[in-house]
């Protein structure tokens, strides 16, 4: 599943994002992630690529 996927992927030291509720669409796997502990940012989908961006 995506949201334990991205969990062991936080875990193993990768920076994760996950798309805030107001703009997704259906937030059943970013809402799963972030309760795991596995999110270190909550963005809107616009605001991501500057993320991914500013992390690499």
């Amino acid at each position: 599943d995506g949201a334990r996927g991205l969990k062991e992927m936080h875990d193993a030291g990768a920076h994760t994002i996950a798309e805030d509720e107001s703009t997704c669409v259906v937030f059943g796997m970013p809402r799963e992630a972030i309760k795991l502990g596995g999110v270190d940012q909550v963005l809107p989908l616009d605001l991501v690529p500057e993320a991914i961006m500013k992390a690499g």
